[in-house]
């Protein structure tokens, strides 16, 4: 029977396995995920499971025609608001070219994120509008957005602490 077996889809950085198993043999295949990610290519360390009846799943929509190194880079944090995940994705090589908020999403469901469109849109209008990400209409008339250049730390300018006023600028005031 179908409903007896389970899939477990092992990701880690940009590699994913997946093991199919009887629900009697699962201890065995669950034991099989520290040997099948010992031989996964160097990347990172970040490793989610996920188990599900056998069906007819989609992890990526059928048309996929990104390739998994067009994706952000980065580690997603337990108390991480959809705000921090964007802003990280921009802070990435990947966000210094124009995004699409297609893109966003797509890159957030690349993490296991799901949002609703509206959420994501919103998300991306409060961070341009403080200036943490740009974003501008492209030449379809769609808003794209990148990385912010008020993020580069070229442009900070520091001043000395200025010392203490001089005795001639004190007395020239008096006059």
């Amino acid at each position: 029977m179908s409903s007896d077996r389970i899939k477990i889809r092992v990701r880690s950085g940009q590699n994913e396995a997946e093991i199919e198993a009887e629900m009697g043999q699962m201890r065995e295949a669950i034991a099989l995920i520290p040997e099948i990610t010992s031989k996964f290519p160097e990347g990172r360390s970040e490793v989610r499971h996920a188990v599900a009846p056998l069906e007819p799943m989609s992890a990526f929509p059928p048309t996929e025609a990104r390739s998994q190194s067009e994706l952000p880079s980065i580690a997603v944090e337990k108390g991480d608001s959809l705000s921090d995940i964007i802003s990280k994705f921009f802070a990435d090589q990947w966000g210094k070219s124009p995004r699409k908020l297609l893109e966003v999403r797509d890159a957030l469901q690349s993490y296991g994120l799901n949002y609703p469109k509206q959420s994501v849109a919103v998300a991306l209008l409060r961070l341009a509008k403080s200036s943490r990400i740009r974003r501008f209409k492209s030449e379809g008339g769609e808003y794209v957005y990148t990385a912010s250049t008020s993020m580069m730390p070229s442009q900070v300018l520091i001043l000395p602490e200025t010392a203490e006023p001089q005795p001639e600028l004190a007395s020239s005031a008096n006059i």
